[in-house]
């Protein structure tokens, strides 16, 4: 019999690809569905806190490892005043929002979104509307978010309850404005003039802010590419990142290509970076944009429906449910965004609660983890530290979509707590692949430990009635010896190896 597949990974700690951002492990919560309304925040829960959050959706937000938080959108920005949401609750008025079709009753506003990142211990993303309003109204939020006092903006934040700064560095230039499905959709150029005037007035207000400005809303967009080139034309020396959104739909591709998708954020990511280094050269400046992928996720958008009728409130909106399938696939786009750590600093899982998200609530009910909380835990937990450069020798299989593409997607971190971590997915459906990883300068310092998150029924899923159906399990020790760590991923898995390191001498 011919031996089986196997594949093989060489790496060494004198080539690394960069230093891992904390901020590549964020998330994003919208008014959108039941992301906030029954998902964050239930003020009658038993679980709520005095602040109306679920205390048991706290717990999991700790557990998942979130650094940051995106807010309020998304599409909802683009037609949201910021002032509805500040001041005392019962006072503040209730909105049609248009992106959603959904009414908004704004009792979860700015406040109780800065006491939600305090509770859990996240810093804050926040979006400005650059929609249906201007640079003023950018300045004003800012002014009322991050001014110590002495004006009516910053003073106003005080009589509502917190006289000291919320203290918001990263902020995002309106939202998605190159798609026609955004409310105050813009070309190109009009959005460029419209970032670099706000970034200038931002800044007069708080030089400290970290701006980002809105790249394509995907890479299969008509515009993509000319409107990063005229974007950055305008506001390049205004901003600090550009952003990339990117979801992917398993019911819109073959399944083999579907299992590759990781392919096209590889293709998307390196893309813009060269636009924005073309942009670079262009300015002749020493600014090396980051790239701010602020907008991740697998999505079963196929199924999406347009609102029509009635006008609810908190509706169940795209609460799709995630198969031990997507958590593999999901698991390749994390290693992607680690592998290009040196330009991509910041990273959103959309959305957080209920709403393509992680986690999952019943109203009055309890909360769990769907199957692709468990790759993005472990990433946060052990990506941390130096990404490492990788050789791969993997057998291949052929896609409709992308050609030959490697049964072996993988990434390496040297951790900050001296343990060597290598996150690797098998995208053979049918078999086992054997892989070595050859150490180079690395030495062991103990055992290994290989965690894997499969299932012998592709569809697996995580249920309220079978919360723990797919969680991560261990397997038996992976062999080292002669400078090879080995192991046999199994078939569709998501893996985790983790090597301590014996002391460099």
């Amino acid at each position: 019999m011919p031996p089986p597949r196997s594949a093989v990974v060489f790496l060494d700690p004198h080539f690394t690809v960069g230093e891992v951002d904390p901020l590549l492990f964020g998330s994003f919560v919208e008014h959108l569905g039941r992301c906030v309304y029954t998902g964050l925040f239930e003020p009658d829960h038993p679980a709520a806190d005095a602040a109306g959050l679920r205390t048991d959706v706290l717990a999991l937000v700790r557990e998942l490892g979130v650094t940051m938080v995106r807010y309020p959108g998304g599409n909802f920005v683009s037609a949201y005043r910021w002032e509805d949401g500040v001041g005392p609750a019962d006072l503040r008025p209730r909105r049609l929002d248009p992106a959603w079709r959904t009414i908004e009753t704004n009792r979860f506003g700015l406040g109780e979104f800065t006491a939600f990142t305090r509770a859990a211990g996240l810093e804050a993303m926040m979006a400005v509307n650059l929609g249906t309003r201007g640079p003023a109204e950018a300045a004003d939020l800012l002014e009322y978010c991050n001014h110590p006092s002495g004006t009516t903006l910053s003073d106003l934040r005080g009589a509502h309850g917190a006289p000291e700064p919320y203290g918001i560095a990263l902020w995002c230039l309106g939202n998605e404005l190159d798609g026609p499905w955004q409310v105050g959709h813009k070309t190109a150029d009009e959005y460029g003039r419209l970032t670099a005037e706000t970034a200038r007035l931002m800044r007069m207000i708080d030089p400290s802010v970290r701006l980002i400005a809105c790249g394509s809303s995907g890479s299969g967009m008509p515009t993509f590419g000319d409107w990063e080139s005229t974007v950055l034309a305008h506001a390049y020396d205004q901003v600090d990142y550009i952003s990339l959104h990117a979801y992917y739909d398993p019911e819109a591709n073959d399944p083999a290509s579907y299992l590759a998708s990781a392919c096209d954020m590889e293709r998307f990511i390196t893309d813009v970076i060269a636009l924005c280094d073309a942009a670079r050269a262009r300015h002749r400046s020493a600014k090396r944009l980051s790239l701010s992928f602020d907008e991740w996720n697998i999505w079963y958008m196929s199924r999406q429906r347009p609102g029509q009728g009635e006008w609810p409130r908190a509706p169940r909106l795209l609460e799709d449910v995630y198969t031990v399938t997507d958590a593999v696939v999901f698991g390749t786009l994390l290693i992607t965004l680690l592998r290009h750590c040196d330009r991509v600093t910041a990273a959103c899982l959309a959305q957080l609660v209920n709403v393509i998200a992680p986690i999952m609530t019943e109203p009055g009910g309890p909360a769990w983890r769907q199957t692709i909380f468990h790759p993005f835990a472990q990433a946060a937990r052990y990506g941390r530290g130096q990404v490492l450069q990788l050789h791969v020798e993997s057998p291949t299989y052929e896609t409709p979509k992308f050609g030959d593409v490697p049964l072996l997607h993988a990434t390496a971190v040297h951790g900050e707590d001296g343990v060597l971590t290598v996150f690797a997915v098998n995208r053979d459906p049918a078999a086992d692949l054997p892989l070595t990883v050859h150490l180079g300068g690395f030495t062991a310092g103990g055992p290994a430990v290989h965690s894997v998150l499969a299932d012998d029924d592709p569809a697996a899923a995580n249920t309220m009635t079978a919360p723990d159906r797919v969680t991560p399990r261990t397997l038996a020790v992976p062999e080292v010896e002669d400078g090879r760590l080995t192991a046999v991923l199994p078939p569709l898995s998501w893996n985790v190896l983790r090597l301590p390191l014996a002391p460099a001498h």
